[in-house]
C-alpha cells in the first residue's frame, strides 16, 4: 500500500483528497495535517467522516511525515510549499503540490505574479502535473506540480489547435467560470452567500495568477511564446469549471478537421470526453468526476473556433487530478481510485 500523507487536509482540495485516499484501493492514509485544526478529529471538522475516528488532525512535521510517507500532497495557498520542500525532504518521499509554488517553470514570471520563491534550486526538478500531456515526463519524479483548475481546462481545451499551429496565437480569448470552491475555504466578503447568490462577476480582469500559467504551458506547446486574454468569473455554484475559448483559425477549416486534430491527441485518453456535433460541455455532466469534457464549433462569419472546456474544479481541477499523478508516479493504472461516473442530476 502507498503510504499517504496530506498537508492541509481540511481546505476543499485537501477535503477531496481525503475522499479520495479514502477509497482508493492502494494507498492509505498515514497522515493528515490542519493548521487551523490541530489535535481534533477528522470528524468534528467534516461530520461525513463522524465514524473515521482514526483520521486525526496533526500538527505539520514534514520531515517526520517524509520518513513515513512514500507520498505527502501539499495543499496550502501559493508561497507557502516553496518553504517547506527541501532536499532533505526529496530525499526521503515524493511531493505532489497541488498549490502554485512549482507550476511556473520561469523564476521571475512567478515572483512577479505571486511572491518571493524560497526554493529555485528545486524548481527546475519540478514537472508540471497536466497528466495527458507530460505523462511520460511524470515518471519517475520525485515533485510534481498539479496544475490549477482553470489552467487544466483552458490548456487541455486549446492544446491540439496550438499544438498544431491551426489558431492564430495572437489571438486566443479565455473566458472562464469557476463554482464557489474554487476560492478555497477561507472566508472573504466576496464569498458570502448575500455577495455571491443571484450574480455573476468577472473579477481579477487583465491580472488573474492563471494566466502566466496557462502562457507557459501553451508556449511550450506552440514552440514559441503566447501571450492570451484570460478573464475569470464567480458564478453561485459550488462546483465545476466551464472555459469558453476563442480563436482566429490560421487557415479554413472544417469541423471535421479541427476534429481530427482534437482525436490525434485525445482518442485514447480515458478522462477526455470530446462531445459530438452540435452538443456542448456542461459542468454538471463532469461533477464529481475526473472528466474533461471538450465541445467546439467553428464561426464561419469571423473564422473563429470557438472551444468549451467543462471540469469539476475540486476533481480534475485539483485532487482527482492530483491522484492521477500519483498513480503515474508509482506505476499504477491511471484509472485506479478515481474511476467516478459523474453524479449528475444533483
Amino acid at each position: 500500500m502507498i503510504k499517504v500523507g496530506i498537508i492541509g487536509a481540511t481546505g476543499y482540495a485537501g477535503s477531496e483528497l481525503v475522499r479520495l485516499i479514502t477509497n482508493h484501493p492502494q494507498a492509505e492514509i498515514k497522515t493528515i495535517t490542519s493548521q487551523s485544526y490541530s489535535g481534533k478529529p477528522y470528524g468534528e471538522v467534516y461530520e461525513s467522516y463522524r465514524h473515521r475516528d482514526d483520521y486525526v488532525c496533526e500538527e505539520e512535521n514534514i520531515e517526520k511525515m517524509a520518513e513515513e510517507c512514500d507520498v505527502i500532497f501539499l495543499a496550502l495557498p501559493h508561497g507557502v510549499a516553496s518553504k517547506k520542500v527541501t532536499e532533505s525532504v526529496l530525499s526521503k518521499t515524493k511531493i505532489i503540490d497541488l498549490g502554485a509554488d512549482f507550476r511556473l517553470q520561469d523564476i521571475e514570471t512567478y515572483e512577479k505574479w505571486y511572491t518571493e520563491h524560497y526554493a529555485k534550486d528545486i524548481l527546475p526538478e519540478a514537472i508540471y502535473g497536466l497528466c495527458e500531456i507530460n505523462r511520460e515526463k511524470i515518471k519517475g519524479r520525485r515533485i510534481v506540480a498539479n496544475p490549477g483548475c482553470y489552467t487544466t481546462t483552458s490548456i487541455l481545451s486549446l492544446y491540439p489547435l496550438v499544438k498544431e499551429k491551426m489558431i492564430d496565437l495572437s489571438s486566443i480569448i479565455i473566458d472562464a467560470k469557476s463554482g464557489a470552491t474554487g476560492a478555497g475555504r477561507g472566508l472573504s466578503l466576496g464569498n458570502h452567500y448575500c455577495e455571491l447568490n443571484e450574480s455573476v462577476k468577472a473579477y481579477k480582469i487583465a491580472n488573474h495568477r492563471h494566466t502566466p500559467e496557462i502562457e507557459e504551458q501553451l508556449s511550450y506547446a506552440a514552440g514559441e511564446d503566447i501571450v492570451l486574454n484570460f478573464t475569470p468569473h464567480l458564478i453561485p455554484m459550488d462546483r465545476g469549471i466551464l472555459a469558453t475559448c476563442y480563436a482566429k483559425l490560421a487557415n479554413k477549416y472544417s469541423y471535421e478537421d479541427i476534429l481530427a486534430a482534437y482525436e490525434k491527441y485525445y482518442k485514447d485518453e480515458y478522462f477526455i470526453r470530446i462531445t459530438k456535433k452540435g452538443t456542448f460541455p456542461e459542468t454538471k455532466w463532469v461533477k464529481g468526476s475526473n472528466y474533461v469534457d471538450i465541445g467546439f464549433t467553428i464561426d464561419e462569419r469571423t473564422n473563429r473556433v470557438i472551444v468549451i472546456g467543462a471540469l469539476d474544479n475540486l476533481f480534475k481541477g485539483a485532487a482527482g487530478q492530483a491522484v492521477q499523478n500519483m498513480n503515474i508516479l508509482f506505476g499504477l493504472d491511471e484509472k485506479t481510485g478515481i474511476d467516478y461516473i459523474p453524479v449528475f442530476p444533483a
